[in-house]
């Protein structure tokens, strides 16, 4: 029962963020629950069910934000229909991928994959061009790289979609929205790679694969009414300064892993 208050604020605080910056919620809820799941979970298995059960929580979170960022009419959904399709086989991959990682590695590699995206928010590196003028093959090897990584860290694919959108020059709030509804195939093509990756070891994880069903049942509850307020609140913050705290939040969560 102690866990379950821990299990609410987390799933509370990553809906918000989910809404706010257009990513899954993974980004928050992975260092988090490696720390609350630690007790009952052995490590070599922790860091897996962390990201297996995030990937599950982002399917409902991203339905939510999602729904909200559509009736402030800022999804491009031509963008998400091209990134689509490949990432739904990169985030399936990557679950088998991240099983064959050791926790230090994955955990390494989380670490460093925040920190630079965080950098690269900070920097406000961007093309000369437009994601219009990207030909077929970029959004077909894009759409599989965001889904892999994806997957392989736990996170419904903002920190890189939102980055590459706004790369090419596409305004932020729009990258952010776009972002959130690209978070909804990474997490269903994830969370059930996950669930059959990790098949032989549901018994030691408390659900099914490596997908913790108390941790989801609280996160999902929380952050699904959490996440329209962020995206309502995304549509009044000046775009410069959303770009700046994105940033900075990566950068300390992405340190907070190397230190676990």
């Amino acid at each position: 029962m102690a866990e379950i208050i821990p299990l609410l604020f987390l799933g509370a605080f990553a809906g918000f963020i989910a809404g706010l910056l257009g990513v899954g919620g993974g980004l928050i809820m992975v260092p988090v629950l490696l720390y609350l799941l630690a007790p009952t979970i052995e490590q070599s298995i922790l860091m897996h069910t962390a990201v297996g059960t995030a990937l599950a929580a982002i399917v409902f979170t991203s339905i939510s934000s999602v729904y909200a960022h559509h009736r402030h009419g800022a999804i491009v959904w031509r963008y998400f229909i091209k990134l689509t399709p490949t990432i739904l086989l990169g985030a399936y991959c990557g679950a088998f991928v991240a099983k064959q990682m050791s926790f230090d590695f994955m955990r390494i590699f989380f670490a460093c994959f925040e920190i630079s995206v965080a950098l690269i928010m900070w920097f406000g590196v961007s093309a000369s061009g437009h994601a219009d003028n990207l030909s077929r093959w970029i959004w077909i090897i894009v759409g599989y790289i965001i889904g892999l990584v994806s997957a392989i860290v736990g996170i419904g694919g903002g920190t890189m979609t939102t980055p590459f959108l706004t790369y090419n020059n596409l305004a932020i709030k729009n990258a952010i929205a776009t972002s959130a509804a690209v978070g909804m195939p990474i997490a269903i093509a994830g969370s059930v790679g996950f669930m059959i990756a990790g098949i032989d070891v549901e018994a030691a994880t408390g659900g099914l694969g490596f997908v913790n069903f108390k941790a989801l049942f609280c996160i999902v509850v929380a952050s699904v009414l959490f996440a329209p307020l962020g995206a309502k609140v995304t549509h009044r913050v000046d775009s410069k300064k959303l770009k700046k705290g994105f940033s900075i939040f990566l950068a300390f969560l992405g340190l907070a892993v190397i230190l676990f």
